[in-house]
């Protein structure tokens, strides 16, 4: 009976500190999907989209969560496309908001064919934002080359959009990429940083966009979306 009474202690005891963990967890899940930074700091804020969200209804994000800008993810490599963009970018068009399309570079293929993928994505519109180049270790591509080809490489994109788009890209540069490629230093271009949920310092100069978070979810539209601020 002691030994029953024992385990009948221990299993309440483990049941315990189980509910206590999974209520933490819920308690951080929820803090995650509903934090953005201070509007006090950043008053300019905006979030980013690929396919994995759904066509939104725009009129009523727009109303409801004081989103200013959007960017959806555009193109990929030499020849990827997300195949959400268009529907993307005809209803933000159409609900009147803030609207820029995102590359994501390959180190894998050639920048000349890159930048003419994109070019290609995004229908000619005077009101968009800069085009975004999103540069980080992509898990399909293994090649790491040496910094002065990746930075040459990186301008020749820079210069194909530029000439086509007649705006300045913002390259968007993860901690790692940047780390190894040192990109912000050499290319004098606006920077969009990414880190969770603190302000960054991984560059040498000001950020202007800073992905704050990856995990923000909202009615109105699906999936998880990255919250993005502007500096004032």
């Amino acid at each position: 009976m002691a030994s029953a009474r024992i385990w009948s202690r221990r299993i309440r005891i483990t049941g315990g500190i189980a509910l206590s963990l999974a209520l933490v967890g819920l308690t951080a899940w929820l803090f995650a999907i509903n934090w953005t930074p201070d509007r006090d700091a950043f008053p300019v804020q905006g979030i980013d989209i690929s396919e994995a969200n759904d066509p939104a209804d725009w009129f009523a994000v727009k109303a409801t969560h004081q989103i200013q800008f959007v960017y959806a993810r555009a193109s990929m490599g030499a020849t990827g496309r997300d195949k959400r963009f268009p529907m993307h970018w005809s209803g933000l068009g159409q609900a009147g908001m803030r609207r820029g399309a995102i590359h994501v570079f390959s180190l894998c293929q050639l920048a000349a064919d890159q930048a003419g993928n994109l070019v290609g994505a995004i229908p000619p519109s005077p009101d968009q934002l800069p085009a975004a180049l999103d540069l980080a270790f992509q898990p399909g591509c293994t090649a790491h080359p040496e910094r002065s080809v990746v930075l040459s490489e990186i301008a020749r994109f820079v210069r194909g959009v530029e000439s086509a788009t007649g705006k300045p890209v913002i390259l968007r540069i993860t901690p790692e990429f940047e780390a190894r490629y040192h990109v912000s230093s050499a290319i004098p271009r606006k920077l969009w940083s990414v880190q969770s949920f603190f302000p960054p310092a991984y560059f040498d100069k000001r950020w202007t966009l800073w992905q704050a978070s990856g995990f923000r979810r909202f009615s109105g539209i699906s999936g998880a979306v990255n919250w993005n601020v502007m500096v004032k």
